[in-house]
């Protein structure tokens, strides 16, 4: 079955800044912001002090339809051919509610689809850089790329949720020491409400401690709801920004079957020294580890 384009609802109207007087501590955790040429100062103060942000359709419905369509076409081409790692990295294959090959994460998508390659170059993703930095660069062939992920509640699916953890424990594979910022670029394609699972973070958790962040929870482990958690609620071509240092987990949706799908990619901004991957790549140790629990759920 193809995956059908996700329909496009209204979302809630953005802050106006232009009359807002206030202070960002003064603004619920829910606010979404238009994303503008600059990231404004109640923008970046609204970042910095919760680390994470919500920007609204910054995808246009017609993107949002082409992206989806393209990922399709590229996921017909990597279950014909048998493919199953792109640079190294393994990619993942479940079933869909009809019991067809689903690919669930796919790393270096940009590398597979040219359209999508050109679409987070666009000059309108060019403030989000220059958060992250102004050295900063698309990062599509190095550690794991731009990864699009699909989750869906179904007998055969691979990853209904993924537990608590920060990126700390990611940079340590990589040789690196955590260091600010890790921030997480994330474009979104579903109307995803509390009940339809998705991204949770703990705001502020982005300023912990070391001890904290190897201590507080168990990585990949821990699960249960968290008294200070937020959802992050979205519509499809949202944006959002997150700082990887923050914990955050991605809950199982309560529906099940087609209804229950959540599509994200998440596009690298880097800053390191450039280290590309190539087809010779082989696989991390964690790139090894998840492999081997997702070919224990039935990966294909």
């Amino acid at each position: 079955m193809t995956l059908v384009s996700s329909p496009i609802a209204d979302a809630p109207p953005c802050l106006d800044e232009s009359t807002f007087a206030g202070t960002v501590e003064d603004l619920p955790l829910s606010t979404r912001f238009r994303l503008q040429a600059e990231i404004t100062p109640v923008q970046q103060a609204f970042l910095d002090l919760h680390g994470f942000i919500v920007f609204s359709q910054v995808a246009r419905p017609d993107e949002v339809r082409a992206i989806l369509d393209d990922i399709q076409s590229v996921t017909d081409r990597l279950v014909a051919s048998g493919q199953r790692t792109i640079y190294g990295v393994p990619i993942w294959i479940g079933d869909d509610p009809d019991g067809a090959p689903l690919l669930q994460r796919m790393a270096f998508t940009t590398v597979m689809s040219e359209y999508l390659k050109a679409f987070v170059r666009d000059e309108r993703f060019e403030p989000v850089r220059r958060v992250v930095g102004e050295d900063a660069r698309i990062g599509d062939e190095e550690k794991d790329g731009a990864v699009f992920n699909t989750y869906i509640n179904v007998e055969g699916g691979l990853r209904p949720n993924l537990a608590w953890h920060t990126d700390g424990l990611r940079d340590v594979f990589y040789h690196l020491k955590p260091a600010p910022p890790m921030f997480n670029i994330g474009l979104h394609f579903d109307r995803i409400r509390p009940d339809d699972g998705g991204l949770y973070v703990i705001p502020g958790t982005h300023e912990q401690s070391i001890w904290s962040t190897l201590f507080s929870k168990i990585h990949f482990v821990s699960q249960k709801p968290d008294p200070q958690e937020l959802h992050v609620e979205t519509w499809p071509g949202d944006l959002t920004i997150h700082d990887g240092r923050m914990w955050h987990r991605v809950a199982t949706s309560t529906k099940t079957g087609w209804q229950s799908i959540r599509r994200s990619m998440y596009v690298p901004y880097v800053r390191d020294a450039y280290d590309p991957k190539s087809e010779d790549s082989e696989p991390l140790l964690y790139h090894r580890l998840f492999d081997w629990i997702m070919k224990l759920r039935g990966a294909r």
